[in-house]
């Protein structure tokens, strides 16, 4: 027996039993009991490998997520500890750290602004402290961009699938989970104990993440990401910017931080057939341009963005290399997926989008990009607000005061 105990392959066999258990509707407690007779220790790594396993086989993303929690209150306390990894989230500034501290801001908004409020609603004023607390709360879709966009490309890049499209589900029900939320809470005339229901679920579904982010994904990435890696994604999470206050500044090796810059500015001349650039004049130029554009080569991989001064949606150097299916939300993949198809089968040349984003019209345009010999290449995606536009009246000619 304890030969099998300390076989790789049968631990993920026992391990993906156990969660189809929890799948098919067994009960939280018997499969504890049976995983703690079976395990003394389990690595995050085999989590992610049985989860992925299943999902290889048929199980859907969405089954993953919907009892993901449950899977996380039967392997809490059990995830070895690897001392090496816990040191680097140690170093101050280094985007594992601050990602524990802004998850601690995120627990003491929980544990502070919204907990101790919640059976006090029929209290005019702990109402308002609870809503002040929600909205406090949603600064976590700016701490989920940052993992969405920075962290879980490195992920698919190194095998991890399944984590990231089970969390990012689990982010956008958090978000809508907030919003829903609010909305009631705008209506006096709601029915209390269900409410107290909702809003003790998500203070526990955000807390659950808290633990997914540190126990499960970390140890992942600080295993697997190298130092450049992390330079890159330190870089992108100050595009994005923090919630907190403060943020520690990571001081890396000045030499190495030279050699970086070195290989991501590398000089020449591109010859085009109607003039040349230099490479530095061509990147001003597209970054000039008042909307921003992204390219998606033919093998479905972000090979391309531009960065203009006014961006509508993140971009971070983090997503270069990453199959664009998985830069959109598990929801939202059928329809870039269908899009791409219709643009490789020459079905459609273009589609638009338009949504309106707070004082924004976002006009989002798809197009097939065809070569020489109209052969498909790639997808150009150009994404403007064009509520300015929208706006002008009468004419303003070149010769006009």
């Amino acid at each position: 027996m304890s030969e099998n105990i300390n076989n790789r392959e049968y631990r993920k066999k026992i391990l993906k039993n156990i969660i189809s258990q929890l799948h098919e509707g067994k009960s939280v407690d018997d499969v504890k009991k049976q995983f703690e007779e079976n395990f003394k220790n389990v690595s995050a790594s085999e989590i992610s490998e049985v989860e992925s396993l299943l999902i290889s086989e048929g199980l859907p993303v969405e089954e993953v997520q919907r009892l993901c929690d449950v899977h996380a209150s039967v392997f809490k306390g059990s995830i070895e500890e690897i001392h090496q990894q816990k040191d680097k989230s140690e170093i101050p500034g280094h985007p594992a750290n601050t990602l524990k501290l802004e998850n601690s801001y995120i627990k003491k908004i929980v544990d502070e602004k919204i907990k101790p409020f919640i059976d006090r609603l029929h209290e005019k004023d702990a109402l308002a402290s609870l809503k002040m607390g929600l909205e406090e709360l949603k600064k976590v879709d700016k701490h989920y961009l940052k993992k969405e966009n920075n962290l879980f490309p490195y992920m698919e890049k190194y095998g991890i699938t399944a984590p990231p499209k089970v969390m990012w589900g689990v982010d956008d029900e958090i978000r809508n989970q907030i919003k829903d939320v609010l909305n009631i809470l705008q209506n006096e005339d709601f029915e209390l104990e269900p409410l107290k229901q909702k809003i003790t679920g998500l203070c526990d579904k955000v807390i659950e993440m808290i633990f997914k982010e540190e126990n499960i994904m970390l140890p992942m990435l600080l295993e697997v990401l190298t130092l450049d890696e992390w330079k890159k994604v330190y870089e992108d999470n100050l595009e994005i910017g923090y919630i907190i206050d403060d943020v520690p500044v990571w001081n890396m090796n000045d030499e190495i931080n030279e050699t970086i810059k070195k290989e991501e500015n590398l000089p020449g001349v591109i010859n085009l057939p109607t003039g040349m650039l230099k490479v530095n004049e061509l990147n001003a130029m597209l970054n000039t341009l008042p909307f921003d554009i992204t390219f998606v080569d033919k093998n479905d991989v972000v090979v391309y963005f531009s960065e203009g001064k006014e961006r509508i949606f993140p971009r971070t150097k983090s997503v270069i290399g990453r199959k664009v299916s998985n830069c959109h939300p598990p929801a939202s993949v059928h329809i870039v997926e269908k899009l791409v198809e219709d643009f490789k089968s020459g079905k459609k040349d273009h589609e638009d989008f338009y949504i309106k984003m707070q004082d924004k019209f976002v006009l989002i345009r798809y197009f097939a990009v065809k070569d020489e010999n109209n052969e498909y290449i790639g997808v150009l995606e150009v994404t403007q607000d064009i509520k300015p536009i929208q706006e002008i009246k009468g004419e303003k000619r070149l010769i006009s005061d």
